[in-house]
């Protein structure tokens, strides 16, 4: 009984004990241990909250409402066991003040340690994982504890097997800790947790189901409501919680995990979730060198001539647009999402043979950032974006047209095939393919235009994956073009507002300016994203050849009397803007 004689000597430091490294606590709550323990030898083994923290703490007055932490802190693991009333209403926000009418009592885990001085837990000494099957080995035995502790409310669970759960969970997870910092091997589970900032829920959620992946079966933890239960200690934190599994949440946007809706008996439709497959296979496979598709697609696009491979820097979200248009696109981007696809195939809506596919006209004053937003689009939809200059075709030989059409679509369904891609075709200045045709149609280059525009609305009708033309037309698109596409999405001007955002992000980095700067002065002009872009480069250009090399709010309006004079527009042609 040494331990027990050396815990409740008072006469010794609480921290100075033998079995305090065991309690894996602060010095507060093993005070609270000790008198719950001086009790109990005492022949009292339950104690009320005020007179324990009262006793343990020599607080006065209200004092230990301060500490109702450190009871908590007990519980979770494991040392003490909670006698109370159930809660009045279920469901309701757990308060923390209601633990005032409790009662404590030391734990079978703790009288199990007060007596052996250790616990009969067979953990491996402490070394770096070999690999990340070594990691995951540790990982799922988290997991088995903490779906063990996921039915702790159940009344055919022992609160004796609750502590222990606890305790060992406390400890498995200090062991992952400790062999991790000295692993030197990379362990690509824990890097993924690191590239994508998941919490500590979050990771939780995705080792349970990873956990699922590996037995390979339907397990009960892919349901929703099974996983958020692991993370969630009462009813209003399932609640609170139910977010980290839903629409928008963090592991779905960013593709670690994907979900199938699943009608029941009962008519209802629940998820069931999964790992995404190629996030699984590079689990799986850790050492298996993926193919670098893209470096593949670049080598076939220097081997033609045809496309122009785009590589966008910025996402929808870093784009100066017209409020309506950024409506749009965000519903564009919503219906694009793989889990609206799958949910309209499901309902007989789209074809299941058919991937996700997009047919998109954007439509407005030049400059106003179509063929940046589009390139935005690509990046912000994670595919590279090939680019056909329109303006091009007419080039080629006269008779020859009609054919070019059908390569422009053939050639871009080879390059995806060969590179095992998905690319965007952005199909830039495509004026005279959605024009209105001729109606009378008895010149032959009437007959070839209109055929090349027949050729080009059977090929977009067949096109499989996303499309995207610009053009700068505003009204005389051909109605049998416009029924083809099913987003057609209009570049307004900027407004004031909008103009102001694009100076401010224009205007040269780490440059002087005068005193009185006017920026809301540049702004009431109404130029197009283009025109800023153009109006700031001349503007510097005449600027960085002074002795005195500061800008002036005249010298920026110079540039603007000479643009706004100006009566062609094609500067700043296809430009956007990034915030």
């Amino acid at each position: 009984m040494k331990f027990i004689l050396d815990f409740i000597d008072t006469n010794k430091e609480v921290s100075q004990t033998l079995i305090f490294e065991e309690l894996k606590c602060g010095q507060n709550e093993a005070l609270i241990l000790r008198t719950l323990c001086i009790f109990y030898m005492n022949g009292t083994w339950e104690m009320g909250t005020i007179e324990l923290l009262q006793s343990s703490l020599e607080v006065e007055d209200f004092e230990y409402l301060k500490h109702l932490d450190l009871l908590e802190n007990l519980l979770d693991l494991g040392w003490i066991v909670q006698s109370s009333f159930e809660q009045l209403y279920r469901g309701q926000e757990k308060l923390k003040i209601e633990i005032l009418q409790s009662s404590f009592s030391l734990s079978h885990t703790m009288l199990k340690l007060l007596e052996d001085g250790a616990l009969d837990v067979n953990l491996p000494a402490i070394e770096p994982y070999v690999d990340h099957l070594d990691y995951l080995q540790d990982q799922f035995y988290m997991v088995e504890l903490l779906e063990k502790l996921s039915v702790k409310h159940s009344f055919m669970d022992s609160t004796s097997n609750i502590g222990k759960a606890r305790n060992n969970l406390l400890m498995i997870n200090k062991r992952i800790e400790e062999r991790l910092k000295i692993t030197e091997a990379s362990i690509i589970v824990e890097d993924i947790f690191r590239d994508k900032e998941l919490d500590d829920k979050e990771k939780k959620i995705f080792l349970v189901l990873l956990k699922e992946e590996y037995n390979g079966g339907e397990g009960e933890y892919r349901d929703m409501n099974k996983l958020i239960e692991i993370v969630s200690n009462d009813e209003y934190e399932k609640i609170k919680n139910r977010s980290l599994l839903e629409e928008g949440s963090k592991m779905i946007s960013e593709e670690l995990i994907g979900y199938d809706e699943i009608i029941n008996v009962f008519g209802t439709v629940s998820r069931s979730f999964y790992i995404e497959d190629d996030i699984l296979q590079l689990i799986i496979h850790p050492n298996k060198k993926k193919k670098d598709s893209k470096l593949k697609l670049d080598m076939l696009i220097e081997e033609q001539e045809l496309f122009e491979q785009l590589h966008p820097k910025t996402t929808l979200d870093d784009v100066v647009l017209h409020p309506k248009t950024r409506e749009t696109l965000n519903n564009l981007m919503k219906q694009l999402d793989k889990r609206v696809v799958n949910r309209l195939k499901a309902w007989g809506i789209k074809d299941k043979n058919r991937g996700i596919d997009a047919r998109i006209i954007f439509y407005g004053h030049p400059g106003t950032g179509k063929t940046m937003t589009a390139m935005s689009l690509s990046k912000s939809l994670k595919r590279p974006i090939l680019s056909f200059d329109c303006s091009k075709i007419l080039s080629m030989y006269v008779g020859e047209s009609e054919k070019n059409v059908r390569k422009i679509f053939d050639e871009f369904k080879e390059l995806s095939k060969k590179s095992k891609t998905e690319p965007i075709l952005l199909l830039n200045e495509a004026d005279q393919f959605l024009s209105s045709r001729s109606a009378g149609a008895g010149d032959s280059v009437d007959k070839m235009h209109n055929q090349m525009q027949n050729i080009f609305l059977e090929q977009i009708e067949r096109f499989e994956g996303i499309l995207v033309a610009t053009t700068n037309l505003l009204g005389n698109i051909d109605k049998a073009f416009s029924r083809r596409f099913n987003y057609k999405i209009e570049f307004k001007k900027p407004d004031l507002k909008q103009r102001e955002l694009l100076w401010q992000m224009m205007l040269p980095e780490n440059a002087d300016f005068e005193e009185n700067f006017d920026l809301k002065r540049l702004a009431k002009y109404e130029l197009t994203g283009g025109q800023i872009n153009m109006i700031v480069k001349n503007t510097a250009y005449s600027v960085a050849v002074r002795d005195e090399a500061t800008f002036s709010t005249k010298d920026f309006m110079d540039e603007i009397e000479k643009e706004m004079g100006s009566s062609f527009e094609k500067d700043g042609l296809s430009m956007g803007f990034r915030v």
